[in-house]
């Protein structure tokens, strides 16, 4: 089996749906030349990510339906360069509040997962987004070969569990768009969650040009130990600049999955008899936050 080769499109946007389908098409296509299996963009890049600095009843305009020309557009230009591609977008629900979604095509420009923000960020504009029902996971057939693919969005990556069910769920490969800084702490939990699962995360951020972010793309392969070294290795397989560009990773899906027939990590030795409190739904001080839904 090759190598999957996962490009990450840290681009920024231009300002309106035709730009950024015009550019987000281009960035595709630069993939495929680099090589690259899968694409993925960043968090809500059909409107890329302005609902700050504006009133809600301004940026819900934005809202797209997920089988609008710019999605479809992208399905097609999946089948037409035989490569993946997660497009994300701010998915319109008809009178509800829209939602952050992805859409991921197989290089069929088949839909193959359709995911939505579960922990949106309700201290901030995205109270008023609706969150995602649930965590999915997909068979993606790539030119390397069947992968198991899941996906999170940016602030879903802060919860452990967004991770964990993946994993129980089959994902080898998850795949976060994000729209924040990627400073040392974001990454080590990136590190972390792949770690622990014994998954690999290609995090894909907007580069630093765009407000509030800072590039920090990434890729964690989540295998820490092989026989022939005498301790850990590091599972970082690529961490971006800030700069925009079109940053590609090589992800060992052999070497993965041998791995995970014999270590200890991910659901090898849980004992989820043990955490029943984990799905209890008291909130209690210090964590009562008066915005919360």
């Amino acid at each position: 089996m090759n190598k999957l080769k996962i490009a990450l499109l840290q681009i920024a946007p231009c300002g309106g749906l035709e730009a950024n389908l015009e550019k987000g098409i281009s960035a595709c296509r630069e993939a495929k030349e680099k090589g690259a299996d899968i694409a993925l963009f960043p968090e809500m890049w059909s409107c890329g990510y302005d609902i700050y600095d504006r009133p809600p009843e301004v940026w819900k305009r934005d809202a797209i339906s997920s089988e609008s020309e710019f999605i479809l557009a992208f399905g097609e230009l999946a089948r037409e360069l035989e490569m993946a591609i997660g497009i994300t977008f701010m998915e319109k629900l008809g009178a509800a509040n829209p939602r952050n979604s992805l859409a991921l095509f197989d290089r069929r420009g088949e839909r193959r997962l359709a995911y939505s923000k579960v922990h949106t960020c309700d201290f901030g504009a995205e109270r008023e987004l609706s969150a995602g029902e649930d965590f999915y996971v997909a068979s993606l057939d790539t030119a390397a070969g069947e992968v198991k693919v899941g996906a999170m969005i940016c602030y879903d990556r802060e919860f452990p569990e967004s991770a964990r069910i993946l994993m129980l769920k089959g994902a080898e490969l998850i795949l976060v768009p994000n729209a924040c800084p990627m400073e040392i702490n974001r990454l080590s939990q990136l590190r972390g969650r792949a770690y622990e699962n014994m998954t690999a995360i290609a995090t894909c951020n907007y580069p630093e040009t765009v407000p509030d972010c800072n590039g920090n793309s990434s890729v964690f392969d989540g295998v820490a130990y092989l026989p022939e070294l005498s301790g850990s290795r590091d599972t970082c397989l690529l961490q971006a600049g800030g700069a925009e560009g079109v940053y590609i990773a090589e992800l060992d899906l052999e070497m993965l999955r041998k791995y995970r027939e014999t270590e200890v990590h991910g659901n090898a030795y849980r004992r989820p008899e043990k955490y029943g409190l984990l799905l209890g739904e008291a909130i209690e001080s210090p964590f009562i936050r008066p915005d919360r839904r």
